[in-house]
């Protein structure tokens, strides 16, 4: 079996990342569960490992759990951040420009440049895409969108003057508030995105139902553990809930509001 983590594993959170697995692993052992793996697997394209017939636990993106994922993989829980617009399983994107930039809101960026981190990303893409949706004229708003490969790459674009706005999952945003202050000081929140579910922790398809249960058993089990508050509180946890996947339609839903305006890509 495998196990991994990639979607906050931001440059200086790699230990964090790993003390947490090592705890949860610890945790699902506790609760029955065999062939937990001892570390996690990091690869280029964490794709390839969301639908492997061995795969145990892993995070993704709601975009892909709702497109690329559909009926791939298990939703087993979602996690509860400890951060603003991230109660109850919720996270939204906050859209950023540099910290001088005087635009007042986005109807002000009308022909400038975004950066997205990846076009089946809800918060980098789908997010800022719905929010600007409403404003859009003949299918376009900005004069150029650049594909950046992560949401880091998009703040750095943005900071460096090569892109104007990006959209930045809140979670990565606040642990970059922590781990590169120097980044986050250069730029500003222009406005928050529409809400959608948190990014949800999955295992491989067909997972049967005590299994699914004993995942859940320890997750739950080292999100209460309070030996382990310090590593959680590095990484934002806070706690995990159970939704049903119809929850994470609020994905497609605002995907289809921005397709209803004429605004089906970010343009």
């Amino acid at each position: 079996m495998r196990a991994s983590l990639p979607m906050y594993e931001l440059p200086g959170l790699e230990a964090a990342t790993d003390a947490w697995w090592a705890s949860l692993a610890a945790a699902l052992r506790a609760v029955g569960l065999e062939e937990v793996p001892q570390r996690l697997t990091r690869s280029a394209d964490p794709a390839e490992l969301w639908t492997a017939p061995e795969l145990l636990f892993s995070q993704t993106c709601g975009y892909p759990l709702t497109h690329a994922l559909a009926g791939k993989v298990t939703l087993v829980a979602t996690p509860v951040y400890d951060v603003p617009g991230c109660a109850g399983g919720h996270y939204r994107s906050e859209i950023l420009v540099r910290a001088g930039d005087a635009a007042p809101d986005l109807a002000a960026l009308r022909g400038r440049r975004a950066a997205a981190n990846a076009r089946d990303s809800q918060s980098g893409y789908s997010a800022l895409r719905h929010a600007v949706a409403p404003l859009a004229e003949g299918g376009r708003f900005f004069s150029e969108v650049k594909v950046s490969g992560s949401h880091l790459a998009s703040m750095t674009l943005v900071a460096a003057g090569e892109a104007d706005v990006c959209a930045i999952d809140c979670v990565t945003y606040h642990l970059l508030k922590s781990t590169d202050p120097g980044l986050t000081a250069r730029l500003r929140v222009l406005a928050p995105s529409a809400q959608a579910p948190a990014l949800p922790f999955i295992a491989r398809c067909g997972l049967g139902a005590a299994e699914l249960q004993r995942l859940r058993d320890g997750l739950a089990a080292a999100v209460a553990d309070p030996a382990l508050a310090e590593v959680r509180a590095a990484l934002l946890i806070k706690d995990v809930v159970i939704k049903p996947l119809s929850d994470y339609d609020r994905i497609l839903e605002l995907e289809a509001a921005a397709v209803a305006a004429g605004y089906p890509e970010l343009a």
